[in-house]
């Protein structure tokens, strides 16, 4: 009996060492397997939350007129900045103050569009590309000479000069942006002012025309004729 047991006992002695050889690696393997499973998991939370990462962007919150210069002073009247899904804002979004003061609107904007760079001119893109601008002004003495009026800052003009002898009319100044305008009291008319009639008008000049300028405008009568976009 005794020889049996040794002998039993010598066969299942093989047996324990590889189940002890074999455990480290299990346990490693579950490590490992463990790791994989949190990293997948951690990637998943941090595309899941991507999706709901918020962006901002600017909003009408009033019809903004087309012509109507972005300052400091009414960009509250204009512009509230609204909160969107990071995926809805565009890439060329304005969001912040800095991004549109000294901006014009080139088209009527209606209320809860969403504003982006390409509904505007950057008010230094119009000047950049003058030598030394100034700013000009003149009186039509009747409407009809500035299109009955209807000028608002903005706008782009052709200037003709009637002679006062011939009565013929040369063009003397092309693609001439309109700076401001004004009614007869000299009272400043807001591009939202659809009714006011602008009879007097300031528009940016080359420093080198605004001699020649008020020489023509001495010598003929000037007719005004808006460019239509």
């Amino acid at each position: 009996m005794k020889k049996e047991k040794e002998k039993k006992i010598k066969k299942e002695r093989p047996v324990k060492q590889k189940q002890r050889s074999i455990l480290p690696g299990a346990i490693l393997m579950a490590l490992v397997v463990s790791v994989i499973i949190f990293a997948v998991m951690l990637n998943a939370e941090k595309n899941a939350l991507s999706d709901y990462e918020k962006g901002y962007i600017y909003v009408a919150a009033a019809n903004i007129p087309k012509g109507q210069l972005i300052s400091e002073d009414n960009i509250n009247a204009y512009f509230v900045q609204k909160e969107l899904d990071k995926n809805l804002v565009p890439e060329a979004a304005l969001s912040s103050p800095e991004q549109v003061y000294g901006l014009l609107s080139l088209v009527n904007i209606d209320p809860g569009t969403l504003l982006v760079s390409g509904l505007f001119e950057d008010m230094d893109e119009i000047t950049g590309s003058m030598k030394e601008p100034v700013v000009a002004g003149f009186k039509a003495e009747d409407l009809f000479q500035v299109v009955s009026g209807i000028l608002r800052a903005g706008d782009r003009i052709h200037i003709y000069i009637v002679d006062k002898e011939t009565q013929e009319a040369a063009l003397a100044w092309q693609n001439i942006f309109v700076q401001q305008v004004f009614d007869t009291a000299g009272s400043v008319i807001e591009s939202s002012d659809t009714v006011t009639a602008a009879q007097r008008v300031n528009i940016l000049l080359e420093k080198d025309s605004t001699e020649a300028f008020y020489s023509m405008l001495s010598s003929g009568e000037l007719r005004v004729v808006k460019v239509v976009d």
